[in-house]
C-alpha cells in the first residue's frame, strides 16, 4: 500500500541562529558559540530568551532557520497544505510527467461526523452498495473506480492525448509529491493547525512527520514555537 511519506532533504541554522539573530538588535552575540556539543546545546540564559522570543511573539528571530522537505501523498491532502503560503511549494507536474500513477487508499474508511459539517467520526464504515455490483466492501469499490480510471489514463495517452488534459481522470486519491520549504516559524504555523486532533487524519500524517523532524532539528525553538515549554 502506497504511504504518506514526508523526507528530509536539508536545513539551514539551527536554535543558536535565532538567538543570534534576536541578540544583533543590541549588538550582542552569544558566548557560547563554538563550544562543546554543538549550536543547539544552548546555555540557560539564550534558552530563556527564545522561549521569550516564543511566548511574546517576537516571530522574526525565528525565520533565520530554514528546512526543506520531500512530501508524497494523495491529491486531496496536498490541495489542503497547499494553503500555507508562506511555504514554498514546487510539486511534480502531470502535464509534463505521464508514468505510471500510484494511488492512496485508507487503513479505515471513517464515518462521517454527525454533528459537524466537516470531519469524520472514529466509526467505520466497510460496506457501501454500488449501482449494478450489489453490496460490497469499500476497498473493493475504490479500487474499482481507481483501476478504471487508470485504464481510461492509459488509453487516453496512448490515443496521443495531452497529458495536461489526461490527467483530468484520474481521481483525489491519486499520489503527488512537492518540494515544501520554508522558515522555522512558518512549518510551526502549519503544524499548529494541522497537528490538531479536528485535523483530517490524512494531513495529520504529514504535519505530525514535519514536526518530529523540526524537533530533532531545533529543539529549543521547536518546543517554544508548539507551546511545549512554558
Amino acid at each position: 500500500m502506497t504511504q504518506i511519506k514526508v523526507t528530509y532533504i536539508d536545513h539551514m541554522g539551527s536554535d543558536l541562529s535565532v538567538v543570534n539573530a534576536a541578540r544583533v538588535s543590541f549588538g550582542k552575540k552569544s558566548q557560547f558559540e563554538g563550544r562543546v556539543g554543538g549550536p543547539n546545546v544552548l546555555s540557560e540564559r539564550d534558552t530563556k530568551l527564545v522561549k521569550y522570543l516564543a511566548k511574546h511573539k517576537h516571530i522574526s528571530p525565528f525565520g533565520h532557520a530554514f528546512a526543506s522537505f520531500h512530501i508524497k501523498a494523495p491529491i486531496f491532502v496536498a490541495r489542503q497544505l497547499v494553503k500555507h503560503k508562506f511555504l514554498r511549494w514546487n510539486e511534480i507536474s502531470r502535464r509534463y510527467v505521464d508514468d505510471e500513477p500510484e494511488f492512496y487508499t485508507p487503513d479505515v474508511w471513517r464515518g462521517r461526523s454527525v454533528d459537524k459539517k466537516q470531519g469524520s467520526s472514529n466509526t467505520p464504515v466497510e460496506f457501501l452498495r454500488m449501482q449494478g455490483f450489489g453490496e460490497q466492501s469499500v476497498n473493493d469499490g475504490v479500487f474499482k473506480h481507481q483501476m478504471h480510471s487508470l485504464d481510461l489514463y492509459r488509453d487516453m495517452i496512448g490515443a496521443g492525448v495531452a497529458p495536461e488534459q489526461a490527467r483530468m481522470v484520474l481521481p483525489q486519491s491519486t499520489m503527488t509529491e512537492w518540494y515544501w520549504s520554508g522558515s522555522l516559524d512558518a512549518f510551526a504555523d502549519m503544524c499548529r493547525l494541522r497537528c490538531k486532533e479536528d485535523t483530517q487524519y490524512e494531513s495529520r500524517l504529514v504535519a505530525d512527520q514535519v514536526s518530529t523532524i523540526m524537533q530533532d532539528l531545533y529543539p529549543v525553538s521547536w518546543s517554544a514555537l508548539m507551546g511545549e515549554t512554558e
